[in-house]
């Protein structure tokens, strides 16, 4: 099936999962995962209609930008872990990071942000699995940094993130998702721009919006299964 034939598909099944929750469709963005995908599938789902895009590594979307330039309202989030020697590019490169761990992080994103003259949304990635292979900040220290980004004039802090255990029962994920939501309900007191839930992937993503998923991230429902190792 063609990239606008899965979308339709995948449109369908999100507005069933979001009148299910008794939400309104427009309070869930869906975010195509274009990772380990040639550029062609990324102009592909903008062609059908697709504005905001996934990417996992700085170096991969760096060789596929040139291709993607021209497209009008592309949105390109990093939902890939970011090493403090990629921050200066990333802040460069994309329109929001949605992996931030640490302060070390979000100090040189900061920097790299102010140096461009733009102010940077964020999300922090919150690792709730015990999966040794899952990044994030632990949920103990979330208090702790978030209290730290208040200085940091040139991020906007807008939401958590996290990635749950894989699992082909969607509904082992729904306690993650819960868990998610409390911690952004517990942290709107600090920064009250912390709203955004990104949560939820192809397998999952009715459970994350039925938990209240702001952003779901999609990837092999819409481009099928990855080509780049």
């Amino acid at each position: 099936m063609s990239i606008a034939e899965n979308l339709a598909r995948v449109e369908t099944q999100i507005a069933d999962a979001c009148a299910r929750a008794h939400r309104p469709r427009h309070e869930v963005a869906l975010m195509a995962v274009s990772k380990m995908h040639p550029v062609e599938c990324l102009l592909e789902a903008h062609a059908a209609g697709l504005r905001l895009f996934g990417e996992n590594r700085v170096q991969e979307w760096q060789q596929k930008a040139p291709a993607a330039a021209h497209l009008e309202g592309l949105e390109i989030h990093l939902i890939g872990p970011l090493q403090s020697n990629k921050t200066t590019k990333a802040a460069e490169l994309f329109h929001a990071i949605d992996t931030v761990d640490s302060l070390k992080i979000a100090q040189r994103l900061h920097s790299a942000a102010e140096s461009l003259g733009k102010i940077l949304p964020i999300h922090i990635e919150v690792k709730l699995s015990p999966e040794e292979t899952k990044h994030g900040l632990p949920p103990e220290d979330l208090p702790a940094l978030l209290e730290s980004l208040l200085p940091l004039t040139h991020l906007r802090p807008v939401g958590l993130m996290t990635v749950p255990p894989w699992s082909e029962d969607p509904e082992t994920a729904r306690p993650y998702f819960q868990r998610l939501r409390q911690l952004r309900d517990q942290s709107l007191a600090t920064i009250p721009t912390l709203t955004d839930l990104s949560m939820g992937m192809s397998g999952d993503f009715a459970v994350a919006i039925a938990e209240g998923s702001t952003s779901i991230r999609i990837g092999t429902a819409l481009f099928g299964k990855r080509i780049y190792p």
